[in-house]
């Protein structure tokens, strides 16, 4: 008999539906994937900061940005970039996604998540339409001019190993939610998610 065998899912009084009656939106995960220097982190910064702005004239929205540099301070400070531990590093990210959106969060993370069975495994976690995979497409030229940490310069030197996009595979998403293409202004990116949420009805407009 396994740990596992021993383990039963306790039900709580107060469920997700509950905890979303309370708020004027419905929670999700907004997975923004890209490769390093796409724009990530910044677009997903800007969303948040759009989102908080439009709660203090409306009904509140909750959120969290989840990036991936900043958990690998903490939750996964454990993890190298092999690709048993980049499954890992997704898989932990995914299942702390997974317990925000159920406390009714409209949570952004900022990650390479460079395999598409690792964004596929964490899509299939969450119940139809909570999942939102956005790519920032952004020309590998750009993001190398643009290389705010210096990483590219390293990884051509050979100073980094397995780097996505360069000695490493960035497998691109075969059906995002949202397509974006990273040249464009930060302000049209984020009104396109933002238009994106209005659409589909993830907060009330009321």
């Amino acid at each position: 008999m396994t740990i596992q065998n021993n383990i039963v899912w306790h039900p709580h009084t107060i469920e997700q539906k509950d905890r979303e009656a309370r708020q004027a939106h419905k929670g999700c995960v907004l997975w923004f994937t890209g490769l390093s220097g796409s724009g990530k982190s910044t677009l997903a910064n800007a969303l948040e900061q759009a989102l908080y702005q439009y709660s203090l004239d409306s009904a509140p929205i909750r959120t969290y940005l989840l990036d991936g540099d900043n958990l690998r301070h903490g939750l996964c400070a454990d993890l190298g970039f092999s690709d048993i531990d980049r499954h890992e590093n997704i898989r932990r990210v995914g299942e702390v996604a997974k317990l925000m959106v159920d406390a009714g969060l409209i949570v952004l993370t900022a990650f390479i998540s460079p395999y598409q069975q690792d964004r596929q495994q964490i899509r299939d976690r969450f119940a139809q339409g909570r999942f939102i995979e956005i790519f920032v497409d952004t020309p590998l030229s750009l993001c190398e001019q643009r290389d705010p940490k210096g990483l590219y310069q390293k990884a051509r030197r050979g100073e980094i190993k397995q780097f996505s996009g360069i000695d490493s595979p960035y497998e691109a998403p075969v059906n995002p939610e949202l397509h974006l293409n990273g040249a464009l202004p930060l302000p049209e990116l984020t009104q396109q998610i933002f238009s994106f949420l209005q659409k589909n009805q993830f907060y009330s407009l009321s």
